[in-house]
């Protein structure tokens, strides 16, 4: 429960950031300074978010301000007939952030599609969760067919040895 609250915090500073023109990390860094104070709205995520939650939250919100070009390039290469300012807040937030974590983290891709549906149907418009499942589904057969024709083997979510290339 502590992932999929702090991937809620993480989309919350994602969609605040992009839909209030603020810098990222600033916005980041006022829903910390709200859950210190205890003046966010914690109660809404359900769950208390405990520490190591937090620190999940704010490496994905620093990953992708870091390779934010980069992964807004990928997404654009799949997004075929959309463009971010015709897209929902939400929904790119949700995508953002996903891939953050799909190209990012050692998870198993089923587990970040799961809960990027879940926070696109929660927040979203009546289509997010499908959309945003779609365009997912799209960025990872794109990173499996270029895996393969790299001669890279397919990536096991189990085996935490693996390098990610």
């Amino acid at each position: 429960m502590a992932r999929r609250r702090a991937r809620e915090l993480a989309f919350r500073a994602l969609f605040q950031s992009e839909r209030g023109g603020e810098p990222l990390l600033e916005a980041w860094e006022g829903i910390r300074s709200d859950l210190s104070e205890g003046t966010g709205d914690d109660e809404a995520y359900g769950d208390p978010l405990d520490a190591e939650g937090i620190v999940f939250a704010e490496r994905l919100v620093r990953t992708f301000a870091e390779h934010q070009a980069e992964l807004d390039a990928k997404l654009t290469d799949v997004l075929e007939g959309w463009t971010f300012t015709q897209m929902s807040q939400t929904d790119l937030a949700v995508l953002r952030l996903a891939l953050t974590e799909l190209t990012y983290e050692d998870l198993p891709p089923e587990v970040t599609f799961e809960v990027a549906v879940r926070i696109a149907k929660r927040y979203g418009g009546e289509e997010s969760g499908r959309f945003v499942n779609g365009v997912l589904a799209r960025l990872h057969r794109d990173r499996q067919h270029q895996d393969h024709q790299n001669g890279d083997r397919p990536r096991d979510p189990h085996d935490h040895d693996a390098v990610e290339g």
